[in-house]
C-alpha cells in the first residue's frame, strides 16, 4: 500500500498569498508555493526569513493574518485524522522525566494507532536500546530521533520537517536520507527546512526559496543548478558507491582517496545510486555553480556594475 491512497490531491501542500504579521513585524507578505506529492521540496532561506512561521501556520499552530494555509485544500483543524495524515517535525518539547517509550505510548493514542506501532518507530530511527531511558537525558541528535519517530508514528501521507538533519550522526543522516527518499517514491508528500545545503542538493526533488516573508524562488533543484562539467563527491566508500553510478551510465574517476568525479549524471542520480549502494556521501559540490552560490545569488543578488 503506497502513500498515494488518499490521491494526489489530498496529499498537496499549498500556501496562497499568506500574511502574516507579528506586531509591526512583516513575517510573512503574501507567500503563496505549493509542495507536490511524490517529492521531496526543501524549503531555504536565512535565518527569520518566515520558513518556521510558514510551517507553524501549516500545522495550524498560529493564524494567518491574510491568506491560508492548507493540507489537501484543509486547514489543518479539518483533518478527520491530524496525526495519521500529517507527521511534524517543528521543536522537542518533550517532558524530560518520560521516557521514550512513555512518550510515544501518549502519541500512538493521540494518533489512534495500535501500541504495537511505538516498537515499530523506535527500531525505525535506532531507539530501541534507549526507550526506557527519560528524554531529559538525551542527546540532541537522540531527541531528533524521537522527534522524527513522533512525526512517523501515525504512519501519515505528508511529513512536514524543520531542520530534521540537525544533530544527527552520519549514520543518523543516511538513515533518515533513505526513509525520506522511499516515503516520496511511495507517493507521499516530504516538506522540510534546513541549513545543509550540500545535503539539500544531494536528496531533494523541488526547492522552495524565500527571504523576508516573500517567495524568492520555487523549481525543481535539477532546473535550479544548471548542468556542470562533472560533480566531486567524497565519500569512504568509493568503490562501492562507484560501481552502482557506473550501472546508471554515469562516468566515474577516482580523484583522491575519498573522492570522485562524477559526469553525465545529475546529483538525483548520484544520491539514489549512494542509497542503492549504500554509500555514505560526505560531501558534494559541482564543478561550477553549485546549490550554495545558487542561493545566495538569489538572496543577495550581485549588482550589476555599469
Amino acid at each position: 500500500m503506497t502513500k498515494q491512497r488518499l490521491g494526489d490531491d489530498a496529499l498537496r501542500i499549498s500556501f496562497s498569498n499568506v500574511t502574516k504579521r507579528y506586531g509591526a513585524v512583516m513575517a510573512l507578505d503574501k507567500f503563496s508555493a505549493e509542495v507536490a506529492p511524490g517529492r521531496i521540496t526543501a524549503f531555504l532561506g536565512a535565518n527569520g526569513s518566515g520558513k518556521t512561521t510558514s510551517m507553524r501556520l501549516l500545522l495550524g499552530l498560529a493564524e494567518p493574518t491574510a491568506g491560508t494555509a492548507l493540507v489537501g485544500g484543509c486547514s489543518y483543524h479539518e483533518l478527520a485524522h491530524p496525526l495519521r495524515t500529517v507527521g511534524a517535525v517543528l521543536d522537542q518539547g518533550f517532558q524530560p522525566h518520560r521516557s521514550a517509550r512513555n512518550h510515544l505510548r501518549i502519541v500512538a493514542v493521540q494518533a489512534g494507532v495500535p501500541a504495537s506501532r511505538v516498537d515499530e518507530v523506535l527500531d525505525l530511527v535506532g531507539l530501541t536500546e534507549a526507550a526506557n531511558r527519560r528524554a531529559g537525558k538525551f542527546s540532541l541528535g537522540m531527541r531528533q530521533r524521537l522527534a522524527l519517530a513522533s512525526a512517523v508514528i501515525g504512519d501519515p501521507s505528508v511529513l512536514v520537517l524543520d531542520e530534521p538533519f540537525n544533530g544527527l550522526d552520519p549514520q543518523g543522516i543516511q538513515t533518515l536520507r533513505v526513509f525520506l527518499r522511499n516515503f516520496a517514491d511511495n507517493g507521499g508528500t516530504v516538506f522540510l527546512s534546513s541549513h545543509l545545503l550540500a545535503e539539500i542538493a544531494n536528496n531533494a526533488d523541488d526547492a522552495i526559496i524565500i527571504d523576508h516573508g516573500r517567495l524568492v524562488s520555487a523549481g525543481s533543484i535539477a532546473d535550479l543548478v544548471p548542468a556542470t562539467a562533472g560533480t566531486v563527491v567524497t565519500t569512504p566508500d568509493t568503490e562501492a558507491l562507484t560501481a552502482a553510478l557506473r550501472a546508471t551510465g554515469a562516468m566515474v574517476e577516482r580523484s583522491g582517496i575519498d573522492r570522485l568525479t562524477v559526469t553525465n549524471v545529475s546529483t538525483e542520480v548520484i544520491g539514489r545510486a549512494a542509497i542503492v549502494a549504500g554509500a555514505v556521501i560526505l560531501g558534494m559540490r559541482a564543478e561550477g555553480d553549485d546549490l550554495e552560490a545558487i542561493f545566495e545569488n538569489l538572496i543577495h543578488p550581485k549588482e550589476l556594475v555599469s
